[in-house]
């Protein structure tokens, strides 16, 4: 059995190789990575493996980006810290879903199941990952200022950022309000037809980009509307995500 596993925590990824070795030595790990652009180009260049152990939530986005661009007929084993997400989804297609810190036991009782399907039944991951996303695409914030309660539509923002710690939705008519939940939060809830996430700091609506730049590195520098005195740069690992969601290039 040929496995990859995509993880941004290479801490992590070491010990899931190493377990998984532990498990079943004639399991030959073939790769270890840790971005959606680099599994992208990955699975692009190389025949799939039999099985994928994939985190949910990665540095540069949430990894069901990646069933934009590339198709997976092979069967995932979804990783997470966070329990918020459909289990069932995941289960009644016996594709396991894994809550860090994973423990060996797990991994091989994931294991065993993926053995005992004679066929693995092929699930359309990009479908299923826009159906939980869809459930979330009208999100509203209830926003806490003073003595005053407002309610904000996620389709109002025009991007999010984090500062301090702390992160803020812009919204198009130029508001600012702290928020609760993070960017990595926000980026499973966002519409990834309308909302992308240009580096560790920001998430931007199509809407409120007004001018790009070409800038250094391959990145692309953005001009945004309402303006921000931040510097909103695609990082080097989006930019070519990022190019390919512009135009909605989604294979």
């Amino acid at each position: 059995m040929k496995v990859i596993i995509i993880e941004d925590e290479a801490a992590a990824a070491r010990r899931l190789a190493n377990l998984i070795q532990e498990i079943d030595p004639s399991i030959e790990v073939m790769e270890q990575l840790d971005s959606i652009e680099s599994s992208v180009l990955w699975l692009e260049s190389h025949p799939m493996p039999d099985l994928l152990f994939m985190d949910i939530h990665l540095a540069d986005g949430s990894s069901f980006e990646i069933f934009k661009f590339v198709k997976v007929d092979k069967p995932v084993i979804f990783t997470t810290a966070y329990d918020e997400y459909a289990l069932q989804a995941f289960k009644v297609n016996a594709i396991d879903y894994l809550l860090k810190p994973m423990k060996k036991a797990d991994i091989e009782q994931a294991l065993n199941k993926y053995r005992s399907l004679n066929k693995p039944a092929e699930v359309d991951y990009q479908a299923l990952a826009s159906s939980i996303s869809n459930e979330k695409y009208n999100t509203r914030f209830l926003i806490r200022f003073g003595q005053n309660i407002k309610v904000v539509d996620f389709r109002d923002a025009a991007y999010f950022y984090t500062e301090d710690k702390i992160t803020f939705i812009v919204t198009k008519e130029g508001k600012r309000y702290p928020i609760e939940p993070s960017l990595e939060k926000l980026d499973e809830m966002a519409d990834p037809r309308v909302f992308f996430r240009i580096n560790r700091q920001f998430i931007v609506n199509i809407e409120s980009i007004k001018e790009m730049y070409a800038y250094s590195k391959s990145r692309v520098k953005l001009k945004l509307e309402p303006p921000t005195d931040k510097e909103t740069v695609v990082s080097t690992e989006r930019s070519p995500v990022f190019k390919k969601w512009l135009v909605g290039k989604e294979s």
